[in-house]
């Protein structure tokens, strides 16, 4: 066919729902004639289809068709000319997606080469260039986007260049995404891809950063704490500044500590703002608005010489008059409250905290994405006079009242920490509408918070019945019986808390490290005066040491009570409640420390018998070691020895990257197809060995060649011989005494003994006929090597005769060798005496008092190993 003409591709048909018998879809280039993925997309249609190089022909061609023209660019002469023509344009990506979808053509008026912005309604602040917009509004339209020119509900995204005005706030309050102009360019740039989307993750990480055009200064802050934040700033979008920079646009004011002096100089353009604004904007992921965290500068106050007060503020410049005004009213307005409050006493504690939160919070606005927790360090029901009493009324207390009275007023600041880290740390956490998502999940929440609300309900009634004894002080008020009645309740609520606090204040370090936005949380609420300048971990840990220090003060309020008080009594049955509580919080954390160390045991040991995880038993300790033989494992593995109360779990410790996939139990596939490892652990299962099976555990005595040597003498009540194994100590991190008593204890508590130390005996090296110097000198590693040498020239010259020995006969042979570990001649007139080294029958050498009678108990195999051991002398017998 000539060139311009056209080339019928597809047939007729009935029509795909919702397209019209007249529609054609028309393929432009060369490229797209040959792509078999665009032919198939447009004949499941079952519309004509046909090919054209140019379109031009079928745009004259005169034939009464719904013309779909599908283009592999949007670019060119072709392109222009079909836009003009007002046709419909599709893209191939969008050809494809919409047949892949089982979807009808659409009835675009604008041209439509993807759907990857489908359902976005995005929205436009900060560009300036008219051209820039254009351009991005045509991309937006090409991948099935929406624009519109006002903010409303219905915006999904808004596109900004700026960190300022009124979409940007809307925005960021309601949580919308801010993206850059890169975005849509990005998105764009994989329109080819049919899969693409611009909402997915790699295209969302193209966000505008919080500090996007903002240059920073930093005043007041230690210096380590500055340039913390200093990088933090750079990594967000925003650049560090000096303070005189005529360009700097935000300064920073630590506000915890000793009031800042903001100095001369400072852009009028600039805002100043408290350290919490840039925590905040952090955890936002987006600039916070800055008049809800404008920083007051402070008051100087100097006697007049005529009485009165000479009001000034620190800073003169000119543009910040209104503050002036409102410093100047807020320090008329304290002077004359200050009238009415009797300076011994002070201000009332609600008064001032009522005036603090008055003038810390700007709660209300629509703007405002903070939070402000409404709690008092007292309860509102407890009147201030009963918390803070002056020198005058201290003094006409007794010594009792007063030891019971500061009970209240720690009671009180207790009660008050922790309703910090529920109201302030907790509640926010565990909010669903979390500005910018979720900070944490669900279960990193309760791991960290989930087992204090008990203990706070507790210690708030605990509080108020305390309250209400001072309020009415009577001697013969019981404080003993108020602490025993809820002594059941801290019974139950302080020890889950305790026993998984470590594993609590892990979890809080790790998000803190990994989530930049918790992180900010965190700095965010440790600025607040709630906080007191401590961090979340500091204000944790006050659970811990709650209860000690509640003894101490009954163990005061003891003393300064009679004993012919009826409180006597209680107060002394009170303490010992609470020591009794404490002592089972660290009897359960303990158990708890356990159960937790054999789960990681089992967890990092592959092919663990199960049936070690029992809940009566619980680890012990742990030793590295190496064998002086190869009855276990290979030589020179390292044997990992894991001790609980009725076992001893034996293990060859893996080297890290080596061997990853010398087992086929840890190589798994991908469902599709693809070959993948999975992590390898760290230890390999060799033998479990019941405690009651250790006959005997032998100290070899430390010489200047030989250190940290012991052996182990082991029988089952399968077996008729007993078995050596003797290990060397690695490290020195294991006491070999202390490790070795442990062991005997735990040996006598298995089969019901009291005798521990006499499964204990101590020998010198040449009586288990092990040389020094083999130590020493790695003669026993070479001789070792000697022996597997050996095995392997017998076995290759019996293989090459025809009448070749079984498996067994070959182990016969091997087994009739003498092994040069011995440090003896062996007789060689009879054959029936030879025997392997390693193997010793102790029966034999007439010592029958060393098996000891115990329960039958389920013996692991050593994975198919032949059971072997090390020697012993003839004259060993005689010492074991």
């Amino acid at each position: 066919m000539a060139e311009g003409s056209s080339l019928d591709v597809g047939s007729s048909g009935t029509g795909a729902p919702g397209i019209l018998l007249d529609s054609r879809i028309c393929i432009i280039g060369e490229k797209l004639k040959e792509d078999k993925n665009v032919i198939k997309a447009a004949e499941s249609f079952q519309v004509p289809v046909v090919y054209s190089p140019s379109g031009k022909e079928i745009l004259t061609d005169g034939k009464d068709y719904d013309n779909v023209f599908v283009l592999d660019e949007f670019e060119g002469p072709t392109y222009d000319t079909l836009v003009k023509s007002g046709h419909r344009i599709l893209g191939s990506t969008a050809l494809i997606q919409f047949a892949e979808a089982n979807e009808p053509l659409p009835y675009n008026t604008r041209p439509l080469y993807t759907t990857s912005m489908r359902q976005l309604i995005l929205c436009f602040t900060g560009f300036r260039k008219k051209e820039d917009m254009c351009n991005m509004a045509t991309l937006i339209h090409h991948m099935s986007g929406s624009i519109r020119k006002d903010f409303n509900t219905k915006i999904t995204h808004l596109v900004a260049n700026s960190t300022a005005g009124e979409k940007y706030r809307y925005a960021a309050n309601l949580g919308i995404p801010i993206m850059r102009e890169d975005w849509i360019y990005k998105t764009w740039e994989k329109r080819h891809e049919k899969s693409c989307l611009a909402t997915d993750e790699p295209l969302m990480e193209l966000r505008l950063q919080p500090f996007f055009g903002c240059r920073l200064t930093f005043l007041g802050f230690q210096e380590d704490e500055k340039k913390h934040m200093e990088e933090i700033t750079v990594q967000n979008g925003g650049q560090v500044t000096e303070p005189n920079e005529s360009a700097c646009s935000h300064v920073v004011v630590e506000d915890m500590g000793t009031s800042v002096v903001v100095p001369d100089g400072i852009s009028p353009k600039a805002y100043v703002v408290k350290m919490e604004w840039f925590w905040a904007s952090i955890q936002m992921d987006a600039c916070a608005d800055e008049s809800i965290y404008v920083y007051k500068e402070p008051i100087l106050t100097t006697p007049l010489k005529g009485g009165g007060t000479n009001l000034s503020v620190s800073c003169s410049r000119g543009y910040k008059r209104k503050r002036l005004k409102e410093s100047v009213a807020h320090q008329l307005a304290l002077e004359g409250a200050q009238e009415e409050i009797d300076p011994l006493v002070g201000a009332p504690e609600h008064k001032r905290r009522s005036s603090e939160r008055a003038s810390l919070s700007v709660s209300g606005s629509f703007l405002d994405a903070t939070f402000s927790p409404d709690f008092l360090e007292g309860p509102p029901d407890i009147p201030s006079e009963t918390l803070i009493k002056s020198p005058v009324e201290l003094k006409s207390m007794t010594h009792r009242q007063q030891v019971c009275m500061e009970l209240l007023q720690t009671e009180t600041n207790y009660v008050g920490i922790l309703s910090t880290i529920v109201t302030l740390f907790k509640e926010p956490l565990e909010q669903p509408d979390q500005v910018g998502g979720s900070l944490l999940d669900a279960t990193e929440t309760k791991i960290i918070f989930g087992n204090l609300p008990p203990i706070f309900e507790v210690h708030k009634k605990i509080r108020e019945e305390l309250a209400t004894l001072m309020q009415n002080w009577k001697e013969e008020h019981s404080i003993g019986n108020l602490i025993l009645q809820h002594s059941g309740d801290l019974m139950r609520a302080y020890p889950p808390f305790v026993n998984f606090f470590e594993k609590t204040k892990e979890m809080l370090l790790q998000c803190d490290k990994n989530k930049p936005r918790f992180h900010a949380f965190l700095k965010r609420c440790q600025s607040k005066p709630e906080c007191g300048r401590q961090n979340l971990v500091e204000l944790l840990i006050r659970p811990v040491q709650r209860l000690p220090s509640v003894v101490l003060l009954l163990n005061d309020i003891l003393k300064h009570t009679q004993k012919s008080n009826p409180d006597h009594e209680a107060v002394d049955k009170a303490i010992r409640s609470l020591k009794e509580v404490m002592m089972h919080i660290n009897e359960d954390k303990r158990k708890t420390e356990g159960q937790v160390a054999m789960f990681d045991i089992i967890n990092d040991i592959e092919n663990c018998p199960a049936h070690l995880l029992s809940s009566h038993r619980s680890f012990v300790t742990r030793a590295d070691t190496q064998e002086l033989g190869d009855s276990i494992s290979r030589k020179g593995d390292t044997i990992t020895m894991f001790l609980f109360t009725d076992m001893l779990e034996i293990c060859k410790r893996r080297s890290r990257g080596v061997g990853a996939g010398k087992s086929p139990g840890i190589t798994t596939l991908s469902a599709a197809g693809a070959g993948f490892k999975s992590q390898q652990k760290c230890f390999k299962h060799l033998q479990l060995m019941p405690l009651p099976h250790i006959k005997r555990v032998v100290d070899i005595k430390e010489t200047n060649e030989c250190k940290n040597t012991f052996a182990l003498v082991v029988r089952s009540n399968q077996e008729l011989k007993e078995r050596l194994y003797t290990f060397i100590l690695l490290g020195e991190d294991v006491d070999k005494g202390h490790f070795l008593r442990l062991l005997c204890r735990h040996m006598a508590n298995a089969v019901c003994r009291a005798d521990a130390e006499n499964f204990l005996t101590c020998l010198e090296p040449q009586q288990l006929a092990i040389e020094t110097s083999d130590i020493s000198s790695s003669t026993l590693t070479r001789a070792i090597k000697a022996a597997y040498k050996t095995r392997e020239k017998i076995g290759r010259a019996l293989s090459t005769k025809r009448n070749t020995p079984g498996k067994r006969g070959l182990t016969r042979a091997v087994s009739s060798i003498i092994s040069p570990l011995r440090s003896r001649t062996t007789p060689t007139s009879s054959l029936k005496c030879l025997r392997l080294a390693s193997t010793t029958n102790l029966t034999e050498l007439g010592n029958s008092s060393l098996a000891t009678s115990t329960s039958s108990l389920p013996v692991t195999p050593m994975l198919g190993k032949k059971v072997k051991s090390a020697s012993l002398g003839p004259a060993t017998s005689k010492y074991l």
